[in-house]
């Protein structure tokens, strides 16, 4: 046995043997949960209230939730870790090699981890009212969750894998698409099926509602994108141009518009199906279509390693935004139109969607960013990565506040709840997890650091112990 200790209520027992710890019951000697560390196992440190467990081996030292046996945070930057301590309140966790000392604030809960799936997820959704998850996976099924507890609700079925999955604007609609060529509207509250629209000749890649939830649009590797009637089932129309069937499809905020993109990216009127502009400039295939909230500029992202902004009522190319090493996997807009983000390679890009000017490079993942979405205030970027986390940056400064580790596999998508209280992430690794967004602001970081040291920070404390530390002002005089 390499080390054992007792928690602060001396009710549970940790030990660990190589790179395994374990949990038990100091009262009956039963095993309450095995954690084991692809870092090993070094050293063991309970917090002053029992509920966390630190582990320490390499260079990594690892957050474990002692109710769950799950690890919520991973603390990463030491070469070898030789020594870990908790302030006496426990929020801080100090760690220290032979060179640096590092603080951390530990305060960050652990995150609903919602299982079921046999298979990769494709897609996940938050409910307009942020109460329900769905999610879509290669299994062939959509789940819906309750957004509180990650306890499951329903099980919605296909005859092949789900490509995407969407709630009505309204929320009592849900619409899943699926690599059998079909799409499915679905009562959300109780998970029975109400239509199936059947049309499409090949896999569905991708569905949408109007923003009054009347019209449901898909695109499809057939060719086409198809119009419903979103209350019937019933086919309006079909729109046709496009000669590939890797197609996006958006609607404008106001309803009026849709925007379908491959290489080209076309406008129509989503009322008379009439084809308004095409709007020619990438020579690889649009990866990322969307609309400014005001509807007055559409972006698209490519394969050719650029994002094109475009003025919706001319059809005329407004700013060509370059920088990217590789394809652009990802593109979204803030609430307020004014920041375009994008993703690609290991990094993502902030613009000014006025200028077309860069604001700022995200850097940190170790591997492609797979999805970018702001939050619904415009102050967070969050972006998901091949890497197996998400990260969260502050977008006017575009300095890293938090990095959410847990998932064994890429991370797929990212969504906010409408209120941004929460983000969920869903993985290649056949999960979703729900991560509360409490993490305390830079300047609230610094001041509680500056009581506990007794001393300001320097600028090189500030900037590698805080996000955005370099920017911010020091400890109050």
């Amino acid at each position: 046995m390499n080390s054992e200790m007792f928690s602060p209520d001396g009710r549970t027992l940790a030990t660990s043997v190589g790179g395994t710890a374990r949990l038990w019951d100091t009262r009956t000697g039963r095993a309450l949960h095995t954690l084991a560390s692809t870092f090993g196992v070094g050293g063991l440190l309970f917090s002053p209230d029992g509920r966390t467990l630190v582990t320490s081996g390499g260079g990594t030292t690892q957050l474990w939730d002692t109710r769950t046996g799950r690890v919520f945070q991973n603390l990463t930057g030491h070469t070898e870790v030789n020594d870990v301590v908790f302030s006496p309140d426990g929020r801080t966790l100090a760690t220290r090699d032979l060179r640096t000392a590092r603080l951390w604030d530990t305060r960050r809960h652990s995150p609903l981890t919602l299982t079921g799936h046999t298979h990769g997820l494709t897609g996940v959704v938050f409910s307009p009212d942020g109460r329900t998850l769905a999610t879509a996976s290669y299994d062939g099924t959509a789940r819906l969750w309750d957004s509180r507890t990650g306890q499951a609700l329903h099980t919605l079925r296909h005859s092949a894998g789900e490509t995407g999955v969407v709630f009505s604007p309204d929320g009592r609609t849900l619409a899943t698409a699926s690599s059998d060529g079909t799409v499915r509207l679905w009562d959300s509250r109780t998970g029975q099926a109400l239509h199936t629209l059947t049309g499409h000749s090949n896999d569905v890649t991708g569905v949408v509602f109007s923003p009054d939830g009347r019209t449901l649009a898909t695109a499809s590797y057939d060719g086409t994108v198809r119009l419903w009637d979103s209350r019937t089932g019933q086919a309006l129309r079909s729109l046709t141009g496009h000669f590939d069937g890797r197609i996006g499809v958006v609607f404008s905020p106001d309803g009026r518009r849709l925007a379908t993109a491959e290489v080209a990216a076309r406008l129509w009127d989503s009322r008379t199906g009439q084809a308004l502009h095409t709007l020619t400039g990438h020579d690889a295939f649009v990866t990322g279509v969307v609309f400014s909230p005001d509807g007055r500029t559409l972006a698209t992202a490519s394969s050719d390693r650029t994002v094109r902004l475009w003025d919706t009522r001319t059809g005329q190319p407004l700013h060509t935004l370059t920088g990217h090493t590789y394809a652009v996997a990802g593109v979204a807009i803030s609430s307020d139109g004014r920041t375009l983000a994008a993703s690609s390679d290991r990094t993502t890009r902030l613009w000014d969607t006025r200028t077309g000017q860069p604001l700022h490079t995200l850097t940190g993942h170790t591997d492609a960013v797979t999805d970018v979405v702001f939050s619904p205030d415009g102050r967070t970027v969050a972006t998901a990565s091949s890497d197996g986390t998400a990260r969260l940056w502050d977008t006017r400064t575009g300095q890293p506040r938090h990095t959410l580790a847990g998932h064994n596999s890429a991370v797929i998508r990212v969504a906010f709840s409408p209120d941004g209280q929460t983000l969920a992430t869903a993985s290649a690794d056949g999960t979703a997890r729900l991560w509360p967004m409490d993490v305390q602001s830079p300047e609230d970081g610094i001041r509680k650091i500056c009581a506990r040291v007794g001393r300001d920070l320097t600028t090189k404390e500030r900037a590698q112990y805080i996000p955005n530390g370099a920017a911010s002002r020091g400890c109050d005089a």
